[in-house]
């Protein structure tokens, strides 16, 4: 230990024996009331511990992500919400997509749109898309770079949707340059 951890540590042990000896003689007439305060204390303390050591496991349950497996695989897993995400980076920015093999191409919402620098007010909307909030017009687009945990693909063909649209969607137009795409229980795994 270095003397800086030692005064620290000192310090630490001599503010714990100010504030528990201020709670002893604050409650010396209610020794059970007392002890009953300090045990879920305790539990509190030591429950902040186990989260915080076993983070990496929940948060694998609560808040999947995606993972470079090897080079070229990716690993997918199935969020809560039933649906796989990615994060891909397109133009130096991170967006995340709804892995959808029923959408032809890769569809931005234009809020991601603005965020790569894209203005849909100057995009041209000749396109039209049947969703299932019915017909909407598209804006073609060519993404000039788009990497995804070190894959990098160079003009990639998208469209931006010119209605509400709450996320981006991930199309075959960019999963279709995947050898393989397989689904296998809860895990989706893209590999080149």
């Amino acid at each position: 230990m270095s003397t800086d951890q030692i005064l620290q540590l000192t310090y630490l042990v001599l503010l714990a024996a100010a504030i528990g000896g201020s709670a002893i003689v604050a409650g010396r007439k209610e020794w059970g009331k007392m002890a009953q305060q300090a045990a879920i204390w305790a539990l509190i303390f030591v429950g902040v511990i186990a989260a915080y050591g076993l983070w990496e496991d929940i948060r694998s349950d609560v808040a999947p992500q995606q993972s470079l497996v090897d080079a070229g695989t990716i690993a997918v897993p199935r969020s809560p919400d039933g649906h796989f995400h990615l994060t891909l980076d397109i133009a130096g920015t991170p967006v995340n997509f709804v892995v959808d093999t029923g959408a032809t191409q890769v569809v931005l919402s234009q809020r991601d749109a603005v965020r790569i620098g894209l203005d849909p007010d100057s995009l041209r909307f000749s396109g039209f898309a049947r969703t299932a909030n019915g017909e909407v017009r598209t804006a073609p687009v060519t993404l000039e770079t788009v990497s995804l945990e070190g894959i990098v693909d160079r003009d990639v063909s998208a469209v931006v949707n010119g209605g509400a649209m709450e996320g981006s969607l991930l199309g075959m137009s960019y999963l279709s340059r995947f050898d393989r795409i397989e689904m296998s229980g809860n895990q989706l795994v893209l590999q080149r």
